[in-house]
């Protein structure tokens, strides 16, 4: 068996290209040809390739289309890559051929070239592994790299990106209880409403969580449909019968996630529908983070000359010419990620306008985006939850005398004296400076007791 499919965290970016590729030669040589970015594949891309062709060797080695010596050897090197030995190996540019046919043949270079070496024979040549006789054996880039980067998406999402979110959600919901004696004015349009709890406007930043959550999982279901067997074009040309079934079964086993044959090779391989749809899931996401930012962000504002409710954690000196002003610094970085991730996804969602008849040829960059997206949420959020959510603490004296300063305190007023009346009340309000129960106490007609049963704002939530 592989050994357990495990993804390199710091691979995305730009990267330094080695001087030279001993296992990767030829795709070396495309690197000097074609350097568009700098940026490699993404690592988990290329782990999840090594990994298909190393389960795939295996499988076709029980089949008897390839020798076991071949299938062994194939499998070891595969493995390696996993281990991470030859990460300076992979060094096509992301933005290349719109199939991976680059990615695909580096890794089957670099497999078969190692394959080589352990079999005793020495670097460079094609005997006798070679790379797309054997290394790519039942298998095109048509299929292989469709599968790959489902592979990768379904892995990084709930090994990175859940947990950081179920964390932040977890970190919301122990503020909304904490909270929820905190009464504080609500706001509406960034005008006063009616009084909440601030533990009940935390339960709603926690359900926004809760809510991506579940749709992020939602489209695992997808993107585990993998097209693998249907070599060029969906038909499964030049491929054993047996082959995907077996080594999709492999991938699945070796992952614990329940990879399956797609249920038509030609949308999984003309379409890539699922790796929009996971990162429509994550504009979703980003959109919350950014709603939920800025909100903190405003309730935090001042210290003493905006709202300041809430008091943030204090990481770092805001102003290089205000002497002890400091910043929201981890909210503005939440706020940045979102916008990278909507700008990820749109790239995203033209490349999936772009299945041409039998295949899809924008899966390199739609792959960079949408884990450059889980990549930088999963950061983000972790650190949102964990350096901003966890040191967030009420200021109940601000929250209290905002309530009284609040226009909004008439509205129960409204069903004793009619809307009008209310109305007209808040207007003198406004324009006097007095507070609404300084006006009522002035005016005469209710108790001073009848005054604070009307307007205890814990009567209002």
């Amino acid at each position: 068996m592989m050994a357990t499919y495990r993804v390199e965290r710091d691979s995305m970016g730009e990267v330094r290209v080695p001087a030279k590729a001993y296992y990767g030669a030829q795709s070396q040589r495309a690197v000097d040809n074609f350097p568009v970015s700098g940026q490699r594949m993404p690592m988990p891309v290329v782990y999840a390739v090594a990994l298909v062709k190393g389960l795939a060797a295996e499988v076709n080695a029980g089949l008897g289309v390839l020798p076991p010596p071949l299938g062994e050897a194939i499998s070891r090197a595969a493995r390696e890559v996993l281990e991470g030995k030859f990460d300076d190996q992979f060094v096509v540019d992301v933005f290349q051929t719109g199939s991976g046919t680059s990615t695909n043949m580096n890794v089957n270079e670099v497999l078969a070239n190692r394959a080589n070496e352990l079999l005793g024979k020495p670097l460079g040549g094609n005997a006798p592994v070679h790379p797309n006789d054997h290394v790519n054996r039942c298998q095109s880039s048509n299929d292989v790299i469709p599968s790959a980067i489902r592979i990768a998406a379904r892995r990084e999402l709930s090994d990175r990106l859940l947990p950081a979110l179920v964390a932040l959600r977890d970190a919301l919901s122990g503020k909304a209880e904490e909270f929820s004696d905190v009464l504080k004015i609500g706001r509406t349009h960034l005008q006063d409403a009616v009084p909440v709890t601030l533990g009940q406007e935390f339960s709603g930043y926690a359900s926004q969580i809760d809510h991506g959550i579940r749709r992020v999982r939602a489209t695992f279901a997808d993107l585990e449909e993998l097209p693998l067997g249907g070599t060029a074009v969906g038909t499964g040309l030049n491929a054993h019968p047996e082959f995907a079934a077996r080594t999709i079964a492999e991938v699945a086993g070796a992952t614990g996630i329940p990879f399956r044959p797609a249920e038509n090779r030609f949308e999984a391989m003309g379409a890539q529908d699922p790796l929009v749809a996971a990162s429509g899931a994550l504009k979703g996401v980003a959109a919350s983070l950014m709603k939920i930012a800025h909100d903190l962000r405003i309730l935090s504002s001042g210290p003493r000359c905006g709202i300041g409710e809430i008091s943030l954690p204090s990481l770092q000196p805001g102003s290089s010419i205000m002497p002890g002003k400091v910043n929201p610094v981890i909210l503005e970085v939440v706020i940045q990620v979102a916008a990278q991730t909507i700008g990820n996804d749109a790239t995203v969602t033209v490349g999936g306008g772009l299945g041409v008849l039998e295949l899809n040829v924008m899966q390199p960059v739609m792959a960079r985006n949408l884990l450059e997206s889980v990549g930088l949420l999963s950061s983000s959020t972790t650190m949102l939850a964990s350096r901003c959510v966890a040191g967030i603490a009420p200021n109940r004296a601000r929250c209290a005398e905002l309530i009284e300063q609040s226009l909004a305190m008439v509205t129960p007023l409204a069903v004793r004296i009619g809307y009008d009346k209310a109305a007209e009340l808040a207007h003198e309000a406004y324009h006097t400076g007095k507070t609404i129960r300084e006006l009522l106490t002035e005016k005469g007609g209710l108790t001073a007791d009848e005054i604070d049963r009307i307007l205890d704002p814990r009567t209002m939530i």
